[in-house]
C-alpha cells in the first residue's frame, strides 16, 4: 500500500524528519503547554492532529523540494549527474568517464559522443548523459548493494526538502514567538511559575529553531549535497564493470565427468551368422 511507504528508510529520514524540524517549535507547545496527566479527547485530537501536520508537512516539502530543485539545476547548468559526465568538468578524472561512457554506451544500445560531438553539440551529449543518468538510478535501486549512494541521496533528499519548509517554518515559527509573548504578558497580571517556565522552554527552542534554519538551511548545502549525490551515482559504474570483468566458471570445473559405459564383453561361443558386437 501507498501510505506505508512513507515508513520507509528514506520515506522517515528524507521527509519526516525535514517536516518534525519545520514544525519543532509547535510540537513543543504541544508536548509543554498541553497536560498529559489524563489521555482525555482533548489529547487523543492533538495527538492526531499532529500526526496529520507532520504528514501534510512532508508531503508539501516534498513537492517544494522538487520545486527547488528545478531552478538550483537551471542555475548551475544541469544536473551534476550530467555535469560531471561533461568532458570540461574535472571532478572526475576523464580516463574513467571514457570507461563508463562506453560501458553505458553498451546497455543503452547507443553510441557515446566522442569530444568532438560533444564540442559541437553539447544538448545531444548531454541527452546521452541524462539517459546514463536514468539507467543508473534504476539499477542501483539495491540500497544494501549501494548503500554509500543511497546515503547521499537520503542527504540530498533531506536538505532539498527541508529547504522547500523554510519560509514555512520560520513563519510558523514567528506565530509561536508571539502566541508565547501574548502568554508571558497575560501571566505577567496573574503569575504562575511553572506555566512561564513552560513558555520560556518554547520561546527557547522557537530561537534555536530559527537559528538553524537561518544559518543552516540554504541553496548551497542543497546544492553540494547535490553534487555529492551525482558523483557517487557515477562512480557507481565501478560495480557494474567489476561484475563484468569477473571471468566465468567453465563448465567442467563445475560438473563431474560423465562415465562412459563399460565395453561389452564378446560372446564365448557364437554362430557364424551372427551379429558381432556394436562400438560401445
Amino acid at each position: 500500500m501507498e501510505v506505508f511507504k512513507f515508513f520507509d528508510a528514506y520515506s522517515i529520514r528524507a521527509r519526516l524528519f525535514p517536516a518534525i524540524i519545520a514544525a519543532a517549535p509547535a510540537l513543543a507547545a504541544l508536548t509543554l503547554l498541553i497536560s498529559w496527566k489524563t489521555f482525555g479527547l482533548s489529547n487523543l485530537i492533538s495527538s492526531i492532529g499532529v500526526l496529520v501536520l507532520l504528514w501534510a508537512i512532508a508531503d508539501f516539502a516534498r513537492t517544494r523540494g522538487r520545486a527547488i530543485e528545478g531552478t538550483l539545476y537551471a542555475e548551475h547548468g544541469g544536473m551534476p549527474s550530467i555535469t560531471m559526465f561533461r568532458r570540461s568538468d574535472s571532478t572526475i578524472d576523464s580516463g574513467s568517464k571514457d570507461r563508463y561512457r562506453a560501458f553505458l554506451a553498451g546497455k543503452l544500445g547507443a553510441a557515446a559522443p566522442t569530444a568532438e560531438e560533444e564540442a559541437a553539440d553539447q544538448a545531444a551529449a548531454d541527452s546521452f548523459y541524462g539517459q546514463c543518468g536514468n539507467w543508473l538510478r534504476q539499477n542501483t535501486r539495491d540500497t544494501k548493494k549501494f548503500s554509500l549512494l543511497f546515503g547521499e541521496n537520503i542527504a540530498y533528499g533531506f536538505r532539498r526538502n527541508l529547504l522547500g519548509v523554510k519560509v514555512p517554518a520560520l513563519v510558523l515559527n514567528v506565530l509561536i514567538v508571539v502566541i508565547c509573548v501574548l502568554l508571558l504578558w497575560r501571566m505577567s497580571w496573574n503569575f504562575n511559575a511553572s506555566m512561564g517556565s513552560e513558555v520560556a522552554v518554547v520561546l527557547i527552542v522557537a530561537v534555536a529553531h530559527a537559528a538553524y534554519m537561518l544559518l543552516a538551511v540554504s541553496r548551497a548545502a542543497v546544492w553540494d549535497a547535490s553534487k555529492a549525490y551525482g558523483r557517487e551515482l557515477i562512480l557507481s559504474c565501478e560495480s557494474f564493470l567489476a561484475q563484468v570483468g569477473t571471468p566465468a566458471a567453465k563448465p567442467d570445473e563445475t560438473k563431474p565427468a560423465a562415465k562412459r559405459p563399460a565395453a561389452k564383453k564378446p560372446a564365448s561361443k557364437r554362430s557364424k551368422a551372427a551379429k558381432p558386437p556394436e562400438e560401445p
